[in-house]
């Protein structure tokens, strides 16, 4: 009887090991957007509700980037390629997106911030990433964010150096082509309701 007993323990605690591991790989991804986004860690930006705590007069150039994955049939770009914003103001910016195909296509997209070091430094309060956008046959559609860049990035040594950051953006069709390509587990996380304009 202790040997059923034993055998019965043993039989739990590796079904018990098991359906950890299966939970602990459906948080991983969650966990390392949250860890990123507190930390800045690979490019991402911080985000939060935290007001830009205003300038001192200096300024950085803001570089946008755009990407479209092969398989979304979309013109994607940025209004304007670069701009240089006072450190610790908010600015505004947006994106612009065309349906090249003739029947209606929902994309969605992701963002990181380069260098990687600036990440922390970079915060958006508002943008359009993870929202599924749809858009209709020939459908141009605008794509406003908000940020503000933290006058520390000026004052730290190991970002001193930092005269230009690059936001891009990538659309995908689907989180799941942004999930194989590995885009998914390096990109910022949401900020909060993303608005799209026509």
């Amino acid at each position: 009887m202790p040997r059923r007993s034993s055998n019965r323990v043993t039989g739990l605690a590796v079904a018990a090991i098991v359906v950890g591991m299966v939970g602990l790989s459906f948080a991983a991804i969650p966990l390392y957007r949250a860890f990123c986004a507190a930390t800045g860690y690979g490019g991402t930006p911080r985000i939060g509700v935290a007001a830009a705590p205003g300038g001192d007069g200096k300024t950085i150039r803001v570089r946008f980037n755009a990407d479209t994955n092969p398989g979304l049939p979309w013109q994607f770009a940025p209004d304007v390629t670069e701009v240089t914003v006072p450190l610790g103001e908010d600015h505004l910016a947006a994106y612009h997106a065309h349906n090249k195909a003739n029947r209606a296509v929902t994309g969605v997209a992701l963002y990181n911030v380069t260098p990687e070091k600036a990440g922390k430094y970079f915060h958006k309060t508002a943008c359009f990433c993870f929202n599924e956008q749809t858009l209709e046959p020939g459908q141009d559609m605008s794509f406003p964010l908000s940020f503000w860049v933290d006058p520390e990035i000026a004052r730290d040594p190991n970002t001193a150096d930092v005269h230009a950051i690059v936001l891009s953006y990538t659309f995908y069709k689907a989180l799941d082509d942004a999930a194989k390509s590995g885009a998914l587990a390096k990109a910022g996380p949401h900020v909060g309701p993303g608005q799209a304009t026509n």
